[in-house]
């Protein structure tokens, strides 16, 4: 069976399907699971026999392994999310996950906690590509940015329940949580059906899920290195000022000890207010770029203020981690950009490899960090290269095309397959054009 759209239906009926409000939880658990580490990454790694610089070296491997992990699943997942169907993703992924959760609470080596971080990696990837694609597939156009914020939305609620579930259980217990959290998910998804427009191309003598074909040609390629490019402040905010927040805490001479869960925590509080105002800001103006525009420079503003603003108050600290979650409330548009950029035989590829992608932009960042670190110490180090990412992201959004009304009931083609070609005669064809539109 397939859902169809009817845009007669009332909108927040339209909203509330099925399919949206499962891709939603699905969310919730996956952001549960990705950030529970960096709550958890002190007392797991002390319980392990580690103390001192040990927490810091340790943690940033084992972030870097968990990244790696989504690297190589989102292209796994993103490819079979177009050969095979958006369902095989969700179920594939949130099975991978979920065991590795389990897995995380029995671990009693640093090696051991590695290994299953890089298999939770690779199952964490698929989620949040294949539902933002099922969800703005099945959505009319109009009320797709709806959609995506829910989802959105509840994956950022997943990161702030982690906080209080790993408050109020042990690390071990806490990861057990997320585990069987995923496992009851997947009995809620027997009743998710496929999406139309996949299931009206799987019929169709057209290529699916081939990455190569996002390389076909200038045009292509640079859209696709833009999507990724917009979304590195984020990443670069999470997997630097946020998860080392206790170091940076030391450094800046705040007064008291800073808690990285409650930093997490109070982040994603920001974020999730960041995602629903982005979303409707979106919807109200029908604009994707001026929205995503506006919130880098919010993120760029409280970045800098967390680095090099004079303050020793740990609760005006906290603050400043709220707008700055804020600011990074542009990861809903971010993901439906990116969906929306190709077609429906390259769009579970692409939503599902960019944003993996940007979150293994971590393994760079965190390395450059290490190397300016002695250098500049880890304030300026820190700002130097938020300075860097903010202007990149900022530059590639510039010739990023806007996607808000677009139709996304069409294929991308290499021009090897005649327009006329009677078995497309419902799935619209781009071709590949050197140069301009």
């Amino acid at each position: 069976m397939t859902i169809t759209d009817s845009s007669s239906q009332p909108v927040l009926k339209q909203i509330l399907r099925v399919p949206v409000l499962v891709a939603a939880l699905g969310y919730f658990v996956d952001m549960y699971d990705l950030f529970l580490f960096s709550i958890v990454r002190v007392p797991s790694l002390r319980s392990l026999g580690l103390s001192g610089d040990e927490l810091m070296t340790n943690g940033i491997i084992l972030l870097d392994l968990q990244m790696a992990g989504l690297l190589i699943g989102g292209i796994l997942w993103g490819v079979m999310g177009d050969k095979r169907g958006r369902l095989s993703v969700l179920f594939g992924s949130i099975l991978t996950y979920s065991l590795a959760n389990i897995g995380n609470g029995f671990v009693t080596t640093v090696e051991q906690y590695a290994v299953l971080r890089f298999i939770a990696g690779i199952g964490l990837a698929g989620e949040l590509g294949a539902g933002i694609t099922l969800v703005t597939e099945i959505l009319p156009k109009k009320i797709r940015g709806y959609g995506t914020t829910l989802v959105a939305t509840m994956g950022v609620l997943g990161a702030i329940t982690a906080y209080f579930v790993a408050d109020a259980l042990s690390w071990r217990m806490s990861y057990f949580v997320g585990g069987g959290l995923g496992l009851l998910l997947m009995i809620m998804r027997v009743r998710v059906f496929e999406s139309s427009m996949f299931d009206k191309l799987k019929s169709r003598n057209i290529s699916r899920g081939n990455i190569m074909q996002l390389f076909a040609t200038r045009e292509r390629t640079l859209k696709y290195l833009q999507s990724i490019l917009i979304g590195l402040p984020m990443w670069c905010t999470v997997g630097v000022l946020i998860t080392f927040s206790p170091e940076f805490g030391r450094a800046l001479a705040i007064n008291g000890t800073v808690d990285a869960g409650q930093a997490v925590m109070i982040f994603f509080g920001g974020q999730v207010a960041g995602d629903i105002v982005s979303g409707l800001l979106s919807q109200r103006f029908q604009r994707r770029k001026s929205v995503i525009f506006f919130f880098i420079l919010i993120s760029f503003t409280f970045s800098t203020v967390y680095l090099l603003m004079p303050n020793n108050d740990l609760v005006v600290f906290y603050v400043v981690c709220a707008l700055l979650g804020f600011g990074n409330g542009y990861w809903t548009l971010f993901v439906t950009v990116a969906a929306e950029l190709f077609g429906t035989n390259l769009r579970a590829t692409v939503a599902t490899t960019v944003p993996n992608f940007v979150r293994g932009s971590v393994i760079p960042i965190t390395l450059a960090f290490q190397l300016l670190k002695p250098y500049l110490g880890i304030v300026y180090s820190a700002f130097l290269l938020s300075v860097i990412i903010y202007i990149i992201a900022l530059v590639a959004l510039k010739f990023l095309e806007e996607t808000f009304s677009k139709d996304l009931n069409y294929a991308e083609q290499d021009g090897n397959a005649p327009a006329s070609d009677p078995q497309m005669s419902d799935v619209k064809v781009e071709r590949p054009i050197r140069g301009k539109r």
